[in-house]
């Protein structure tokens, strides 16, 4: 639904209409405001065949839960959608200014940004080419289903010992140093306590499934491998509005309190863009308190 709404003063504006963005349009449009979500269709989890630990919905493909997201949201007549990046953002509460690649203009009373991250992977071979397919970064989205098989943990650095800690319980764990850092004593005691061994020869590249290649020609075959990438905010509408930002182990995000709200005064943030641990089920509740947070403070700010 694309009307002609460029002189149109939205009640707030969403940008990024993923599952974060859509569950705060659900909350302000079922509160009967004027909502605009502008969105570029690029979803962080498009990579993945099926989603997994989101109640009544797990194991359904990514794709089918956004889309029919999307058309119960569109079902309001209150709702606006706007397909395009949103590349500028300013002014203040009550009146913000959100320019589209377009060159259109739209305005709003409050933002809510969820817009999202992106990944960026260790540069090996192989590994892009398989991300959320048999590279993963979340055990609890994906462990269960390599059927406490064999689990590689290609290690970034000294983060990377939370995984190798972590995915025992999910199947038999190899931590892969690959030179990205050096164990203590009291790390590989902890490792082995848990039942993961530790490998310490360079990757050259993955193959197959989730084989991984080293240097010196050997190779291993595990169900999937896991790694903790880096991650940043892939818009910069938040610090173009002066939002502050909060250094996480894997990357910044947006800072929010409880409510969602943002340091800026009418912009509220939610989804991976403005937490550290990301899900569906966290995106989702997340949206549903920024869209609620921000109607409130149509009321009451």
């Amino acid at each position: 639904m694309q009307n002609d709404d460029a002189d149109v003063l939205f009640d707030a504006i969403v940008v990024g209409g993923s599952y974060a963005g859509l569950s705060a349009a659900m909350q302000l449009a079922r509160a009967r405001q004027r909502v605009l979500v502008i969105d570029a269709g690029v979803r962080r989890n498009r990579f993945a065949t099926h989603a997994h630990g989101l109640i009544g919905q797990d194991g359904r493909p990514p794709e089918v839960i956004a889309e029919e997201a999307r058309a119960q949201v569109l079902a309001y007549p209150n709702v606006r959608w706007r397909h395009g990046s949103a590349t500028q953002a300013s002014g203040r509460s009550e009146e913000f200014v959100v320019e589209v690649d377009d060159g259109s203009r739209r305005r709003a009373r409050r933002l809510v940004l969820a817009t999202g991250i992106e990944d960026e992977l260790p540069a090996i071979d192989g590994l892009r080419e398989r991300w959320g397919r048999s590279v993963f970064h979340c055990p609890y989205c994906h462990g269960y289903e390599l059927d406490r098989g064999r689990i590689g943990v290609i290690a970034v650095g000294e983060l990377s010992m939370h995984h190798g800690l972590m995915l025992p319980d999910w199947g038999t764990t190899t931590l892969l140093v690959n030179a990205a850092f050096e164990p203590s004593d009291e790390q590989r005691a902890a490792l082995a306590r848990r039942g993961a061994v530790i490998e310490p020869a360079r990757i050259a590249r993955v193959d197959g499934i989730a084989t991984v290649v080293f240097e010196d020609g050997r190779r291993i075959d595990f169900d999937g491998l896991f790694v903790a990438t880096r991650t940043r905010v892939n818009s910069p509408l938040a610090g173009q509005l002066g939002c502050e930002f909060e250094q996480g182990p894997l990357g910044a995000f947006i800072r929010t309190d409880a409510l969602k709200a943002t340091s800026v005064a009418g912009v509220f943030a939610c989804g991976d863009a403005a937490r550290g641990a990301h899900s569906i089920a966290f995106a989702i509740g997340d949206g549903a308190q920024a869209g609620a947070s921000a109607h409130r403070s149509l009321m009451f700010d």
